[in-house]
């Protein structure tokens, strides 16, 4: 009997032999139906299939080839770990920066979320993928270390228009950084007097940087010298339960902030 990391490289090494097992796992199909699904020829096939019912994986009934529930028990263990693998390649360049100890979904969640990164010509690539959407953005919520001076300026003209509601939790320090520059404490003014908007003080501070946008969650993320690595945004809906569990966390063990509190 051969080793498990046998079984797996067996499988690794034929792109023929994945997609075999995976259709038969879903279903019934003749040699010919395996053979227009994949394009490998009737010789590579028998092989493939005499292999597969070798180690029982899948049985002959008739014309048709169907997988046992041990040839389905591995194909759905050998797709888990494809998703795992691609999914760590997307995430290898920024995991450093995740904010992994507070993040209590499957990373492979992020299996499709959108990673932007800064480049050569885009340095604020990032952030500007996020103001893109908090341009038309209907309702944000935000739990943050920071308030970009940006996207203060976008939400508070959106705000006090009357195009959008907002409910945000900062950290002391992003206040006090906003009110030492007066064109900010006017815009932050103006926001804190807006029906539509609700800011909290967490004096604990807030650890990570996550803005919902309606039903996106951006997560922004900074190295330990505070510079904007990267931004991840999904749809997911067990990352955005998360976000939204956590925003309601810091919301509860805030205070709210009003003008007076701003001072010079």
């Amino acid at each position: 009997m051969e080793s498990a990391l046998e079984e797996i490289e067996f499988l690794a090494l034929s792109e023929n032999r994945v997609a075999v097992l995976d259709l038969l796992s879903a279903g019934r199909h003749t040699r010919r139906e395996l053979a227009d699904a994949t394009g490998a020829s009737q010789a590579t096939l028998g092989r493939i299939l005499g292999d597969f019912e070798d180690r029982s994986w899948v049985r002959h009934d008739g014309s048709e080839y169907v997988a046992t529930a041990t040839g389905r028990l591995v194909a759905e263990g050998f797709t888990d770990l494809q998703e795992i693998l691609e999914t760590e390649g997307r995430l290898r360049d920024i995991v450093d920066y995740l904010p992994t100890h507070a993040m209590d979904f499957d990373l492979r969640r992020l299996s499709d979320a959108t990673i932007t990164v800064p480049t050569a010509t885009r340095p604020n690539a990032p952030l500007s993928r996020l103001l893109e959407f908090v341009r038309d953005g209907d309702e944000i919520r935000t739990f943050s270390h920071t308030f970009n001076g940006q996207a203060l300026q976008v939400v508070s003209d959106r705000v006090t228009g009357g195009d959008q509601r907002f409910r945000g939790v900062f950290g002391r320090n992003a206040i006090e950084a906003l009110a030492e520059e007066s064109e900010l404490r006017d815009r932050l003014e103006a926001l804190l007097t807006a029906e539509d908007a609700e800011i909290r003080v967490r004096e604990e501070g807030v650890p990570i940087a996550i803005m919902i946008v309606d039903d996106l969650v951006y997560l922004l993320l900074r190295d330990e010298d505070g510079i904007l690595r990267a931004s991840v945004d999904t749809d997911d809906d067990a990352v955005r339960a998360w976000a939204e569990d956590s925003l309601d966390h810091y919301w509860r063990t805030a205070t709210p902030l009003a003008v007076e509190d701003l001072t010079d």
